[in-house]
């Protein structure tokens, strides 16, 4: 099981949203970041104590990934709005992704990049390590469940989105989260998209080829790699069109053409059409963390010989 905590405004209703959706084990409702010992409600709400409403969420990761729980709970926020969640304003209504592990802090961090892209305001959602969480008074938690007719500021509606939300998979091997990092396997299995700028390839223009990171199908050459200023690598085209597929992608409200390795099924990033003309227009943005490079010299030694011309 994983933890994570969320604040998203008045927590009655953010935690009986998020303890609907499957895969989420255990909710609790509690103050979170502040700057005194076991704030009472009454503290929290009049003194200036600097704590957060937050719901603590234990989930099950192999049936709702983090990216996917992200997802959902930016249905129910307004993630631009600072201190204020429907009619409730104040700090302790912020909004916040706190932490418990440190390897979640690229993958969250990842996943508000690619919110902000699909937003014409700023993302106010803080992202910071756990540094407290007290729980609230009994007849807060699971209030909703007690009073149903008790205020929320989540429409209705989202409650029976949140049963019906499912947790899309792709290639979810249980024996790739031995072999791949953390972010290997968000980005991969679970469509995750890694901090820009803050990635291995990047900024890497050795000779050599790209290749899937599960299948290790070549996918790339570092001949049609070109800087983009995007924070992530950018080609120009595929080693070979058929080796991947791609797929309409419309979230975050936005149309895009995803990636994903044709043998594997492995999530790889997106392509656009505003790469250089001259190399024929196109953009594949691919994570790092989807990718292994093999540089030139090591090729014939992997097997990928055959390729060496490609990179001379």
């Amino acid at each position: 099981m994983k933890e994570i905590y969320l604040a998203g405004g008045c927590f009655w209703g953010v935690e009986k949203y998020i303890a609907l959706i499957p895969g989420v084990v255990k909710t609790a409702v509690g103050y979170a970041n502040g700057s005194t010992e076991n704030p009472t409600y009454e503290d929290v709400c009049t003194r200036g104590t600097g704590h957060a409403e937050t719901v603590e969420v234990v989930y099950d990761e192999s049936a709702l990934p983090l990216t996917r729980l992200l997802d959902l709970y930016a249905q129910v926020i307004d993630p631009t709005s600072v201190n204020r969640q429907g009619g409730d304003a104040g700090t302790q209504y912020r909004t916040g992704i706190y932490y418990t592990d440190g390897d979640d802090e690229e993958i969250i961090r990842g996943w508000l990049v690619l919110l902000g892209e699909s937003l014409d305001a700023p993302v106010a959602i803080e992202c910071a390590p756990l540094a407290q969480f007290f729980p609230a008074e009994e007849y807060h938690q699971g209030y909703l469940d007690r009073n149903p007719n008790g205020y929320c500021h989540i429409p209705a509606a989202k409650f029976e989105d949140a049963r019906r939300a499912g947790s899309p998979r792709t290639v979810g091997d249980g024996a790739l989260r031995g072999r791949l990092t953390p972010m290997q396997y968000e980005v991969a299995v679970n469509g995750a998209t890694e901090p820009p700028f803050r990635n291995e390839y990047f900024d890497n223009f050795r000779a050599g080829i790209y290749v899937d990171i599960v299948s290790g199908e070549p996918l790339f050459v570092s001949a049609d790699k070109f800087e983009s200023g995007c924070g992530w690598p950018a080609f120009a085209r595929p080693i070979d069109a058929a080796a991947l597929k791609t797929l309409r992608d419309g979230s975050y409200g936005r149309e895009r053409t995803e990636v994903r390795s044709a043998k594997s099924g492995a999530h790889l990033g997106h392509v656009f059409d505003d790469g250089p003309e001259a190399l024929g227009g196109l953009r594949y943005c691919i994570n790092s963390a989807a990718l292994r490079f093999v540089p030139a010299e090591d090729m014939e030694r992997e097997g990928y010989g055959a390729l060496r011309s490609l990179v001379e």
